[in-house]
C-alpha cells in the first residue's frame, strides 16, 4: 500500500491503530501485519516518510537531524531548571517515520542482564527477553554467536569503514588506565570494558533503522495490502466508549506540513479500532497523549480541562534520560579520519552524496566504552556517593556508571571553531537518579508543556560527581593518545587562571612519536576550585542523550505504573503502551536495542492475544 499523508482517505475502522511510527511502533506494526495479511493495521505518524531519505540512509548525516529547523527530529523543550543554570534545555526524539532509529548516532549498544532483570516483572527477566534481543538482529561482529541473532530485519556490522589506527589509538591509552578491549562489550555482562563500535549500520553502509527494516520491505512486496501508514498526522487523543474500552483515535494533518494561508483548514478525524489501540508516541510522545485522552492524574488532568476517564497517577512521571556532554580535542588525525569536512564546507554534502563518499556510511563513532571508578575513586567523591557506591555498585563489578563514545568529529556548530580534524567524546550517564515529569497544560496537542528535566535533582549530586568523575578520566585517556594535540578550549571548563588544569593547543607541535601510551605522562591535579569550574561548566552545559523513558512504567498502579505485565493501561481496556515509556529502570545502554526488544515483546503479547502466530523474519528481508 502507499504511504497516506495527513487524512487517510477511504481509512475509517480498522483492527489495529498504533498511535505513533517510532522504533518499537515500527516492530509492532510489522509483526502484526506480517502475521496475519487479512489483519487491517494503521500506523499513524506525525511526521514524514523516511524512505531513502539522504540524511536516514547514510550516517555520517545525523548531524542534521539535530538543527532547529529540522522536521525529521520534534524538539521538547523543558521548564527552566534552576539547577541547569536557570536553562531551558530542549530534548530532541525521532520526529519521522522509524523514530529515533531514523536519526540517531547508529551505536550499537545492548543493556546488561542485570539491568533487564531491575524491572522486576513477570515475562520479561532477561533469560526471557534474550530471544527477543535475538530475534530482530542479524550481527556481523565478533563475540558469542548463540547471544546475537544471526537471521534478523536489522542488520549489525562496523559499515565497511573505520579508521583503525586511529581505534587502536585510544583503545591502547584506555589501557593504561585500567579499561580492557574486549570483543564484544554488548555481550550482556561486560562492564567497565572498551570495545571496537558496532553500529546499527548494514555492510553496504546503509543505517538500519526501524521503517526501513521492518515497515518498507512489507508496503513494497505487493502481499500485505492490510498495512496502512498514514504519515504527517498528530494524534490527538484515544476514543473510548461508555465502558472505557479504547474504540479508536483522533487525529488532525501536522500543520508543519501544511500550506500556511487563511483559507488552511485544520481538521480532526476519526479511526476506530476494531480489536486495540496502542500508544507509541516515545518517552516524550505517549503519556502527553494519555494526559489528553482523560488517563492520569486526576488534579492535572482538570488543570488541563481535560474529562478523566482513568485515574492512573503515574502517568509523565519517572522521566529519565542519560545526562550528556560532548568534549573535544584537537588532532593530529588528517581530513580523511573524521567527518569534519563533511560539515564545515570542505566537502560538498551533494558531491559526496553523488560520488557515494565512504565517508557517508560512517557514524564517526568507532570506540565505546562502558566505566567504572575504583573503590577509591569512588570514596574520593564524598560520603554520599560512597554510600550509594556500597549499595548499588561494589558488589556488581560489571556494573559501569558511564558510558563514552568517541566520535571522529566536532559535533556542535563548525562556523566557530577553527577548521581541523577532531576527536569528540561523548560521556553519559549509565544510571541516573534524577527523575523529572512531562505533562499537558491543555487539551490540544499543541498546547504548551509542563517538561520538568529534573537533570542533576538527585539526593547527595550523586549524578553530577558521576560527571565530575568522569571528565577527568576520559581528559586522562585522551592525553595519552598519539592523535591528542591538546583540548579545544571552549568546549571544557572555564579553569582559573594560573590552574594546573588549565586547557592547552599543541597543534605546533611536529613531533608525532612524542605522543601516545608510550610516554610519560601525569594525572592533571586539579584543586577544589578547579572541581568547581568542572561543576559550574556541567550545570551550564548538560544535555540530553535522546534517551527519553519511564514515563508510562510497566509497574504496579500502587507503584506509580501505567501499564501491567501485557502493556495493558491500567484502568480501561483495548488500549496497550508500546515504546520507551514503559522502562521502569535504566539501561547501561544506548538505547535503540531497548526500544526494539519493547517492540518485539509487545508485538508477541499482541500476536498471542490475537491467537497468531509470529511471522517469518525472511518477510522483512530487503
Amino acid at each position: 500500500m502507499p504511504i497516506h499523508n495527513r487524512i487517510a482517505k477511504g481509512i475509517e475502522e480498522v483492527d489495529v491503530i498504533i498511535a505513533g511510527g517510532g522504533t518499537a511502533g515500527c516492530v509492532v506494526a510489522g509483526r502484526i501485519a506480517a502475521a496475519d495479511p487479512s489483519l487491517e493495521v494503521l500506523v499513524i505518524e506525525g511526521g514524514e516518510d523516511n524512505y531513502q531519505k539522504d540524511n536516514v540512509i547514510n550516517p555520517a548525516l545525523f548531524r542534521e537531524h539535530l538543527a532547529p529547523t529540522s522536521r525529521t527530529a520534534l524538539f521538547y523543550p523543558s521548564t527552566k531548571q534552576p539547577q541547569l543554570a536557570g536553562r531551558e534545555v530542549v530534548t530532541p526524539a525521532g520526529g519521522l517515520l522509524g523514530g529515533g532509529s531514523s536519526i540517531n548516532i547508529a551505536l550499537y549498544s545492548r543493556p546488561y542482564a542485570d539491568d533487564i532483570d531491575t524491572w522486576n516483572t513477570e515475562g520479561w527477566s532477561a533469560n526471557e527477553l534474550l530471544p527477543f534481543l535475538k530475534k530482530f538482529e542479524t550481527y556481523h561482529g565478533k563475540g558469542k554467536r548463540e547471544l546475537h541473532g544471526q537471521d534478523g530485519p536489522v542488520e549489525v556490522s562496523d559499515g565497511g569503514f573505520k579508521i583503525e589506527h586511529a581505534q587502536t589509538d585510544i583503545i591502547k591509552a584506555a589501557e593504561v588506565l585500567g579499561y580492557h578491549e574486549v570483543p564484544d562489550l554488548q555481550d550482556l555482562h561486560a562492564g567497565n570494558n572498551v570495545e571496537r563500535a558496532m553500529r546499527w549500520i548494514s555492510r553496504d553502509g546503509k543505517r538500519q533503522d526501524a521503517a526501513h527494516t521492518f515497515i518498507h520491505p512489507l508496503l513494497q512486496d505487493g502481499k500485505h495490502p492490510n498495512l496502512h501508514v498514514l504519515c504527517q498526522s498528530k494524534v490527538i487523543r484515544v476514543i473510548f466508549d461508555e465502558h472505557n474500552k479504547a474504540t479508536g483515535v483522533e487525529y488532525t494533518p501536522n500543520p508543519e506540513y501544511q500550506v500556511e494561508i487563511n483559507l488552511t483548514m485544520h481538521p480532526k478525524a476519526v479511526v476506530k479500532a476494531r480489536k486495540m489501540v496502542i500508544i507509541s508516541a516515545g518517552a516524550c510522545g505517549t503519556p502527553l497523549v494519555l494526559e489528553r485522552s482523560g488517563v492520569g492524574d486526576p488534579e492535572i488532568l482538570q488543570k488541563a480541562h481535560v474529562d478523566l476517564v482513568a485515574d492512573v497517577p503515574g502517568v509523565g512521571h519517572d522521566y529519565q534520560d542519560h545526562h550528556l556532554v560532548f568534549y573535544p580535542y584537537r588532532t593530529a588525525l588528517t581530513p580523511d579520519e573524521t567527518v569534519d569536512t563533511l560539515f564545515d564546507g570542505r566537502t560538498s554534502r551533494a558531491n559526496a552524496i553523488a560520488n557515494n563518499n565512504p565517508l557517508l556510511r560512517w557514524n564517526a563513532c568507532d570506540v565505546h566504552a562502558k566505566i567504572r571508578p575504583t573503590d577509591d575513586e569512588a570514596a574520593a567523591l564524598g560520603k554520599e556517593f560512597k554510600e550509594v557506591w556500597d549499595r548499588d555498585f561494589a558488589t556488581k563489578p560489571n556494573r559501569p556508571i558511564m558510558c563514552l563514545a568517541a566520535v571522529s568529529s566536532y559535533v556542535g556548530d563548525h562556523a566557530t571553531i577553527d577548521r581541523g580534524q577532531y576527536m569528540s567524546i561523548a560521556a553519559y550517564t549509565a544510571y541516573p537518579y534524577s527523575r523529572g515529569k512531562i505533562h499537558i497544560t491543555g487539551p490540544s496537542w499543541d498546547d504548551p508543556l509542563n517538561f520538568d528535566l529534573g537533570f542533576f535533582t538527585d539526593a547527595g549530586d550523586i549524578d553530577l560527581k558521576k560527571h565530575l568523575w568522569t571528565y577527568k578520566k576520559q581528559r586522562e585517556i585522551m592525553r595519552r593518545t598519539a592523535m591528542y594535540r591538546g583540548e579545544l578550549a571552549s568546549g571544557h571548563p572555564r579553569f582559573p587562571e594560573g590552574s594546573k588544569a588549565a586547557c592547552v593547543n599543541l597543534m605546533d607541535e611536529k613531533n608525532i612519536d612524542g605522543f601516545g601510551p608510550d610516554r610519560e605522562v601525569s594525572d592533571i591535579e586539579y584543586s577544589a576550585e578547579d572541581d568547581e569550574a568542572i561543576i559550574s561548566w556541567l550545570r551550564e552545559n548538560i544535555q540530553t542523550t535522546w534517551h527519553s523513558l519511564g514515563t508510562a512504567k510497566m509497574a504496579p498502579l500502587e507503584q506509580g505504573g501505567v501499564v501491567d505485565k501485557d502493556l495493558n493501561v491500567y484502568g480501561v481496556s483495548g488500549l496497550k503502551c508500546c515504546d520507551l515509556s514503559i522502562v521502569p529502570r535504566n539501561v547501561a545502554a544506548n538505547t535503540m536495542a531497548t526500544a526494539l526488544l519493547v517492540g518485539e515483546k509487545g508485538a508477541d503479547i499482541v500476536l498471542k492475544e490475537l491467537g497468531l502466530p509470529s511471522a517469518d523474519n525472511k518477510l522483512f528481508k530487503h
